[in-house]
């Protein structure tokens, strides 16, 4: 349905840091890169963060949140602890929610923006 999503940060520096550790293990990398913008994907590029002078205003309580398709458990466990390591802010740890689906194996984190984030891979174990 989507081709991609894009959001503002206000700085793109400490955002590349985060984004270039938490996606790594999901498989995707900055294919994209620009002194104001960085465009994330496998084989095209499916999240652009760019500097904007009004980012969207982060709010924890709308729902909003991006999800990251992750290949394994394993990878989802590596995003959860490269986001807070990278600066991010824990929103719910690595594991199975089953009142979301019987193979549903997610993390989640806040970003250093306030964005929320999300790791989900659907696999049994």
């Amino acid at each position: 349905m989507l081709d991609h999503i894009s959001f503002g940060v206000r700085d793109i520096k400490r955002t590349r840091r985060f984004y270039d550790a938490v996606l790594k293990p999901l498989g995707y990398t900055c294919l994209s890169e620009g002194d104001t913008s960085l465009g994330y994907g496998r084989d095209a590029v499916a999240l652009w963060i760019a500097v904007t002078p009004r980012p969207v205003p982060p709010d924890e309580g709308s729902g909003l949140h991006i999800c990251f398709a992750a290949p394994t458990r394993k990878s989802v466990d590596e995003f959860h602890a490269a986001a807070l390591a990278s600066g991010g802010r824990d929103n719910g740890k690595a594991g199975l929610r089953e009142d979301y689906g019987a193979n549903y194996y997610a993390a989640f984190a806040i970003d250093p923006d306030g964005y929320r984030l999300e790791a989900y891979c659907g696999r049994a174990a």
